[in-house]
């Protein structure tokens, strides 16, 4: 094994790490912070993350199931496949809301935030 990607790897103190985290939220938990810490940093960007990547699947399930119906020409099996996909969607992104309002419940109750979407330059709280 290379010498110069081992030196790299074993810090001054002793400890290893892993480069490939190097200026993420997982360096920071390898730097024996503690573990409320890493989960305060991580937590709201996975379920900001989630939360659009929900969004992005609701509109491409109804904008799917909108198309298929269009082109359903009358049939009645193309129609009701299109028209259980729509309702689909439509529970799927009624259940994402009822997700919001409980984590916004337990925010209010533990008095923690959860919910600070930081996308790069893009911060919604």
């Amino acid at each position: 094994m290379d010498t110069n990607l081992l030196a790299g790897v074993i810090q001054e103190e002793g400890r290893i790490s892993n480069p490939v985290f190097k200026g993420t939220v997982l360096e920071n938990f390898s730097r024996d912070l503690e573990v409320s810490a890493f989960f305060g940093a991580f937590l709201p960007k996975l379920v900001g993350w989630l939360f659009v990547i929900g969004s992005l699947l609701f509109f491409f399930v109804f904008a799917i199931g909108a198309i298929q119906w269009i082109a359903s020409g009358g049939d009645k099996q193309a129609l009701e496949g299109a028209r259980a996909k729509i309702s689909n969607a439509f529970v799927g992104i009624i259940l994402l809301f009822v997700s919001f309002a409980i984590i916004k419940l337990i925010e209010a109750f533990f008095k923690i935030n959860i919910l600070t979407i930081d996308i790069g330059p893009l911060l919604i709280q």
